[in-house]
């Protein structure tokens, strides 16, 4: 593998406009911090911010991502799009159905989502996603998305591991048994997470793809929000991308954020289009 580098990754890009603007970071604190700081400082859309090593690395609700140097694919995208505020979501559902598909045609490794940010294999988190963006009224002034997926790490060998991840956490190189060229890897799902963008800036809603892509649907969940914890079926998601949720008791709750613990998969699984993504 060449040396993870700008030069390396530059030379791999087959997108149109993401990447062709690159900021790249031996070590940083959070690739979003920087990208939030290049927007607005005029970066053009399509910038991306890329790390080998992140120090403060957060997630939703401010959780941290453990990424030592060398092991990671750590990046945030900077996206000026002319779409509405209220489809802001889709940006997130492009980059986790990009980075899905990249993820296939370079390791012929099939990840799935877990809604609503999270990569899974296997039951375990491949990565995470999050998507921060500055609004004026109905229109998106600028997105930022960050994703983060482990790579070449081992969390039931790698020394410094933290324990709470070697149990929870996966990864390619777990995958695989081998390495991966991260390199690849990001130019894969740059292309990937473009398409899927350019057909979303289109007209085109990925939102049934994105659903498709959800391992949490179907399954019997528990659904922890900032206010309260819920428990029923993960029957679907509307079209702004919220969780459906067919409660224990009866009734149907409607869940924005919130962290999903499976409780155990459905004997028959609800994974009708009609369910899992409702047209309108």
């Amino acid at each position: 593998m060449q040396p993870y580098s700008a030069e390396s990754i530059t030379g791999l890009l087959t997108t149109r406009t993401l990447g062709r603007t690159l900021r790249f970071l031996a070590s940083t604190g959070s690739t979003n911090t920087v990208a939030h700081a290049e927007a607005e400082a005029g970066a053009p859309d399509g910038l991306a911010v890329v790390a080998d090593e992140q120090t403060a690395g957060r997630g939703r609700m401010d959780r941290s991502w453990w990424a030592p140097a060398g092991t990671c694919l750590l990046f945030s995208l900077l996206l000026r799009p002319q779409l509405r505020a209220s489809r802001v979501g889709e940006l997130t559902m492009c980059l986790g159905l990009g980075a899905v598909e990249g993820i296939a045609a370079c390791t012929g490794v099939q990840a799935r989502l877990k809604w609503p940010n999270d990569l899974v294999l296997a039951g375990r988190k491949l990565g995470g996603m999050l998507a921060e963006t500055r609004l004026d009224g109905e229109r998106i002034v600028y997105a930022v998305l960050g994703l983060g997926v482990n790579v070449n790490l081992d969390f039931a060998r790698d020394p410094g591991v933290p324990a709470e991840l070697s149990a929870t956490a996966g990864s390619l190189q777990a995958a695989l048994g081998r390495q991966v060229d991260r390199a690849l890897l990001l130019a894969a799902i740059l292309l990937h997470t473009e398409r899927r963008l350019l057909c979303a800036l289109e007209g085109e809603r990925p939102l049934a793809a994105w659903a498709d892509a959800l391992d949490t649907l179907g399954q019997e969940v528990t659904v922890t929000t900032t206010a309260a914890s819920y428990r029923g079926i993960a029957a679907g998601v509307t079209l702004e991308g919220a969780l459906r949720l067919a409660l224990e008791g009866g009734g149907e709750q409607i869940i924005w954020s919130g962290d999903v613990t499976a409780v155990r998969p459905l004997s028959s699984p609800l994974r009708s289009p009609g369910r899992q993504a409702p047209e309108g």
